[in-house]
């Protein structure tokens, strides 16, 4: 048996299913891509500021992202609208997939651990009610380090706080930006081609892919548990 990694997780749309914020956004922005055009301009603009030395939480550029798109379409957002996509975002459920395969994960001996742009109270909040929080042995934010991901500063965040290498860790994610991050760092990584996901042809590349976090954790126990 090789020596197990320590298996850590993005939270947003890699463990909770992100498409069930589209109904809210479409009924917003009558569009039914709004809910990915917004989300992609929360990850480029929180890299954006990361880069630029300007951290600002991922809450905060969420609403102003928010805004931004509303206000190139002439669009008023209500407070109950806000008020319900923080309630939407903060309550998103697992994909059906994602209870089982960690469990099967920690059975096998593997610790699992959280990294999410996230506020740490938001995500504490999305995985207690996604009934999976207990699963982790901790959570991390990037909010502890004030660099989002696929910074180095975020990676490293979670070295010093276990007392780890980085050859000791992998990444799981459905976002081909934070495996490319984590390969960069030292770190191996696996990718979930969840909807809209998929391998880039450039850069880093992730060690594992798989079509759901079943899949990978199957790669994960045959390479390492048995």
């Amino acid at each position: 048996m090789s020596k197990l990694p320590l298996i850590v997780f993005d939270v947003n749309e890699t463990l909770l299913d992100l498409g069930t914020m589209e109904p809210i956004f479409q009924r917003i922005f009558g569009g039914k891509d709004a809910m990915r055009l917004w989300f992609a301009n929360l990850i480029m603009y929180s890299a954006a500021l990361t880069v630029a030395g300007c951290y600002v939480s991922f809450t905060d550029i969420g609403a102003a992202v928010m805004k931004m798109l509303a206000d190139t379409r002439g669009i008023k957002i209500s407070d109950a609208d806000k008020k319900e996509l923080t309630e939407r975002f903060s309550t998103m459920p697992p994909h059906a997939e994602v209870p089982g395969a960690l469990r099967k994960l920690r059975d096998a001996g593997f610790r699992l651990f959280t990294l999410t742009d996230n506020l740490l109270e938001v995500q504490t909040r999305q995985l207690t009610h996604g009934g999976i929080v207990d699963l982790f042995e901790r959570r991390f934010s990037a909010d502890g380090v004030e660099h989002h991901k696929p910074s180095r500063e975020a990676y490293a965040y979670v070295e010093k706080e276990l007392g780890a290498k980085p050859s000791d860790f992998c990444l799981i994610a459905c976002h081909t930006w934070d495996t490319l991050g984590a390969v960069a760092a030292g770190w191996q990584a696996a990718l979930i081609k969840r909807l809209g996901n998929d391998l880039l042809g450039v850069g880093p590349q992730p060690q594992l892919v798989g079509n759901d976090l079943n899949d990978i954790a199957d790669q994960l126990i045959r390479k390492y548990a048995v």
